[in-house]
C-alpha cells in the first residue's frame, strides 16, 4: 500500500460510537487522504460517448499491448449491452497515470438503471460529466448530474464529438451552466474545469483550438480536480458493498470501496445487515483492479475499490466491517420504482418444450436473485404461488430482466406493465415524466396531436436553426407506454425520444391505449399459407406459414376494434375439380415480427406475452373463447 499523507491541522480522534450505529460524519481537520488514488464516475446520457473514451483512456494508459485485439466498447461485455449499444450495467476498471491509479466506473445513461447510479456514486469522489457537443444536455445528462451534485461531488465536464459537423461546442457550455443552475448546484460545482474531446481518435484538448493528439490533459485534469480518497484514522474497517459478480473459482465476490481502515486477505470480519445485525465471516480472496483485470492483493486500504470473496449472504448497500467493532456506514438509498408488471411460470400448451427452467420455483428463485443483486428491482409474492410482482424505473429495464432471462433457459409469462401510483390526503398520485422529443421540423404536427391524446403538455420548444426542433413536454408516466413505435413510424425513423422522471401529479385520467383488437386463434394446430391469404384483409399477421399455434394465442392485430375468432391452420380443400382461379399463386404479406419491448408495449389488461429461449408468443389469459367472452 503506498504511504499515507496527514492533512494539515490533524486534531484528537473523535470516541468510537456503540456497534451497529451508523458514525457520525468527522470533521474534515481529523481526516487524512491517500494521493496515490483518484476514484471518478463517468456519467452521460445515453450514447454521448462514455464507454468508448473509457476505452480511449485504458489504450493511451498502456495496458494493452500494440498487437493486441481488443473489442470496441470493451466495458460493454453482456452480449445485451452489445446489442442494444447502452451500457446496462456499472463497471469498474484502474489505470496509472504518473503513479497515481485512477479508478473509472462506467455508468449506465438510461433513467431505468438509475439504480446501477445511485449505487456506483458511493465509490467515487467526483464524476466526469460527458456531454455530446451537437445534442447538448438531454433527460438522461440532467437525472446524471442531479445525483451527483445531491453527493456533492465535485464535477468536470467534458464535451465530446467535436468531430461533428454540427458540433456547437459553445452553445452546449452554455447549456451545462444553465442545467447546473436549475440543479441548485453549489459555487464550487459551478467552478468546473471543461474539457473537448474527440473519445474515437483519443483526443482530448483544455480548448477546441489546442493542436493536443492525445488524452493527456484529461488525466491532468482528473488527478488536478478530482480529490483523493480522505478517510478517519479512529475508525476501524468500513466497507459498504456497492455491487455483487460470481467467480466460478471462488464464488460470489462483494464490490465495493473501503471508507475506513484496512482490509487483509484471510481477516475475520463483521457483516451489518440493513437490520443493524452483526453476523461473522473470513475473508478468503481479496482482488484488486489493474486494467480490465482481477488482481490478488494481500491487503487494501481506505480510499480502494476491491473485490472481496468469503462472504456468502451479504446484500448490496450492507457494510463489512471491524469484527471487534463493528460500525454500519449509511445503507445506499435509490427512487422508488414507478412501473410494476406480472410474472408469472409459463402454463401455456407449449410450456416446457423450449425451456430449461420452467416451474414456479426456478422462476422464484432467479426473481428474487435478482432483486438481491439490483436495488432497482423490488420483487412481491402474490395470492397466487405462481406468480409475482416486479417492479422497477420502467419499461426498458424490466424487458432487460426478461431478455437476460430467456437467454438463461427461463420460460415465463408476463403481463402488461402498470404505473404505480400512491395516494396522499385522499389523492390519488401518478408519476409524471419529462419527455424530450427531436425530430424534423415536418413532424412536429403529428407528435404534438399523439401527445396531445396521452395527457401531455408542451413545456417548451427550440429551434437550433439546423432543420431539426427539440420539444419538450410534461406527460404521465403510462401516457409512454407504448407510444415509442408509434413515434418512428410518425417520424419515419427519424425522431429521438427521451423521458424522465418528473415527480407525482394527480391522476390525469383516462388515456387511450390501442384501439385495434386481436386476431385470436380458435384451435390448435400449424398456420398455413392458405388460412393467411383469407385473413389479410382482417388486419395484420404476426405468424408465418408453418408456425404452430395454439387456441387462445394472439396471431395478429385485427383492423377493427374488437377481437376476432379466426381459424388460422384451414387447409385448401382437395377436388377433382377445377376453375380458371384455382391454381392461382398465394401472395403473402410479410408478418409482423415483433421485439420484446414492442410487444410489451402492444398487449392490453387482459393479454400476456409467453417468454420462451426460443419464442416470443402473444396470448389472452383465457385460452378459450367462452373464457374470454
Amino acid at each position: 500500500m503506498a504511504p499515507l499523507r496527514n492533512s494539515e491541522g490533524g486534531s484528537a480522534p473523535l470516541p468510537m460510537p456503540p456497534p451497529r450505529v451508523a458514525r457520525a460524519k468527522p470533521a474534515l481537520e481529523t481526516l487524512i487522504f491517500r494521493p496515490d488514488i483518484r476514484n471518478v464516475a463517468i456519467i452521460a446520457h445515453v450514447d454521448h460517448g462514455k464507454t468508448t473514451l473509457v476505452d480511449a483512456m485504458l489504450w493511451q494508459s498502456g495496458i494493452f499491448r500494440e498487437n493486441e485485439s481488443v473489442p470496441e466498447r470493451i466495458l460493454d461485455s453482456i452480449d445485451l449491452e452489445r446489442e442494444k449499444g447502452i451500457t446496462i450495467m456499472a463497471k469498474n476498471t484502474a489505470v496509472t497515470y504518473r503513479g497515481i491509479k485512477i479508478n473509472i466506473v462506467d455508468t449506465p445513461g438510461h433513467a431505468d438503471f438509475g439504480g446501477e447510479v445511485e449505487r456506483t456514486l458511493t465509490l467515487v469522489d467526483g464524476v466526469l460529466l460527458l456531454v455530446d457537443a451537437a445534442e447538448g444536455p438531454l433527460p438522461q445528462t440532467r437525472f446524471v448530474l442531479k445525483k451527483a451534485l445531491e453527493a456533492g461531488l465535485p464535477p468536470v465536464v467534458v464535451i465530446n464529438k467535436i468531430d461533428r459537423q454540427d458540433a456547437r461546442p459553445a452553445e452546449v457550455l452554455d447549456e451545462i451552466y444553465d442545467l447546473f443552475i436549475d440543479l441548485d448546484a453549489r459555487e464550487d460545482q459551478l467552478d468546473f474545469p471543461v474539457l473537448y474531446t474527440d473519445a474515437k481518435r483519443g483526443i482530448a484538448k483544455l480548448d477546441p483550438t489546442d493542436d493536443s493528439r492525445t488524452l493527456a490533459p484529461l488525466f491532468e485534469t482528473l488527478v488536478a480536480a478530482i480529490p483523493p480518497p480522505r478517510f478517519d484514522p479512529a475508525v476501524g474497517l468500513q466497507l459498504r458493498v456497492a455491487s455483487l459478480d460470481w467467480d466460478d473459482y471462488v464464488g460470489r465476490l462483494l464490490i465495493g470501496r473501503i471508507v475506513n481502515g484496512t482490509i487483509h486477505h484471510a481477516d475475520r470480519v463483521a457483516i451489518v445487515r440493513r437490520d443493524g445485525t452483526v453476523e461473522y465471516a473470513k475473508v478468503t480472496v481479496l482482488y484488486g483492479y489493474e486494467g480490465l483485470k482481477r488482481v490478488d492483493i494481500p491487503e487494501a486500504g481506505p480510499g480502494e475499490i476491491v473485490a472481496v470473496a468469503g462472504i456468502e449472504t451479504m446484500e448490496i448497500g450492507e457494510t463489512v466491517a471491524d469484527a471487534d467493532n463493528p460500525v454500519a456506514l449509511p445503507l445506499i438509498r435509490v427512487d422508488e420504482p414507478t412501473v410494476a408488471m406480472r410474472f408469472s411460470a409459463n402454463v401455456s400448451p407449449f410450456a416446457g418444450r423450449e425451456g430449461k427452467f420452467v416451474t414456479s420455483r426456478h422462476l422464484r428463485e432467479r426473481l428474487f436473485k435478482e432483486a438481491r443483486i439490483n436495488v432497482g428491482i423490488r420483487v412481491e409474492e402474490t395470492d397466487s404461488p405462481d406468480t409475482f410482482t416486479v417492479s422497477g424505473r420502467g419499461e426498458l429495464q424490466l424487458a432487460i430482466l426478461i431478455e437476460m432471462m430467456r437467454r438463461e433457459g427461463y420460460e415465463m409469462e408476463v403481463g402488461k406493465p402498470r404505473i404505480i401510483t400512491r395516494e396522499e390526503n385522499g389523492t390519488v398520485l401518478e408519476p409524471m415524466e419529462l419527455l424530450v422529443v427531436d425530430c424534423p421540423e415536418e413532424f412536429i404536427g403529428a407528435v404534438t396531436q399523439k401527445v396531445g391524446t396521452r395527457k401531455g403538455h408542451m413545456l417548451k420548444m427550440v429551434n437550433h436553426g439546423t432543420g431539426r426542433v427539440r420539444l419538450e413536454y410534461r406527460i404521465p408516466a403510462r401516457g409512454l407506454i407504448g407510444y415509442r413505435s408509434e413515434f418512428l413510424t410518425d417520424t419515419k425513423g427519424t425522431g429521438l425520444l427521451n423521458h424522465l422522471f418528473d415527480g407525482w401529479e394527480p391522476w390525469q385520467g383516462e388515456i387511450p391505449h390501442r384501439a385495434t383488437g386481436a386476431l385470436v386463434s380458435d384451435r390448435g394446430g400449424r398456420a398455413t399459407a392458405y388460412a393467411i391469404d383469407h385473413l389479410q384483409p382482417r388486419g395484420e399477421l404476426f405468424v408465418r406459414p408453418g408456425d404452430q399455434v395454439y387456441e387462445g394465442m394472439i396471431v395478429g392485430e385485427h383492423a377493427r376494434d374488437n377481437d376476432l375468432d379466426v381459424n388460422i391452420t384451414k387447409e385448401k380443400k382437395l377436388t377433382n375439380m377445377r376453375s380458371s382461379t384455382a391454381d392461382e399463386g398465394i401472395r403473402l404479406t410479410p408478418p409482423r415480427l415483433m421485439s420484446l419491448e414492442q410487444a410489451l408495449e402492444w398487449i392490453k389488461e387482459d393479454e400476456l406475452a409467453e417468454v420462451t429461449p426460443q419464442a416470443l408468443r402473444l396470448r389472452k389469459q383465457g385460452l378459450g373463447g367462452r373464457r374470454r367472452f
